[in-house]
């Protein structure tokens, strides 16, 4: 069983999914960097400092281009993820390879994300470096999450 190593694990999130695939961190960035170049174009960064409420907007604007997500073991996502702490508490590099997987929490969080519990299921079974090269491949089609992603899903904080 390839369970991975820390540098591998990086872009994976302990829950199961694969940051590449996060707008985030694909889609968003690159929307960003095109509306700011085109907004430079047009002028914006010389005189829309004259325009209420564009400063705070133009540096919001310019983190979304170049400040991506560092991932959750990293810091990023929501601090209150109640998935990461049980991951965290029961020593898991992934909750797939939890002796309670899948538990209510990734079931609930699977509900607007239909393909967490397949792929982490694959994860498992092909091995994480093979898996890792098909998430790379799938986000270089320019897949994101919220491509299919269901709403209103919630994850219970404990």
């Amino acid at each position: 069983m390839d369970k991975g190593t820390k540098e591998q694990l990086e872009f994976v999130t302990l829950c199961g999914l694969h940051c590449g695939l996060c707008s985030s961190r694909g889609r968003i960035p690159k929307q960003a960097r095109l509306l700011a170049g085109s907004m430079r174009k047009e002028g914006w960064d010389q005189w829309g400092k004259e325009v209420p409420g564009f400063e705070p907007f133009w540096q919001f604007l310019r983190s979304l281009e170049n400040d991506a997500c560092p991932g959750c073991r990293q810091g990023g996502g929501p601090p209150f993820c109640g998935i990461r702490k049980c991951a965290q508490k029961r020593a898991v590099e992934v909750c797939v390879y939890c002796d309670e997987w899948p538990c209510r929490r990734i079931k609930m969080l699977a509900e607007g994300y239909h393909t967490l519990i397949p792929d982490a299921e694959r994860m498992k079974r092909i091995g994480l470096t093979k898996w890792l090269e098909e998430q790379q491949a799938r986000a270089a089609t320019g897949f994101c999450y919220c491509d299919i992603r269901c709403e209103p899903y919630t994850v219970p904080a404990d």
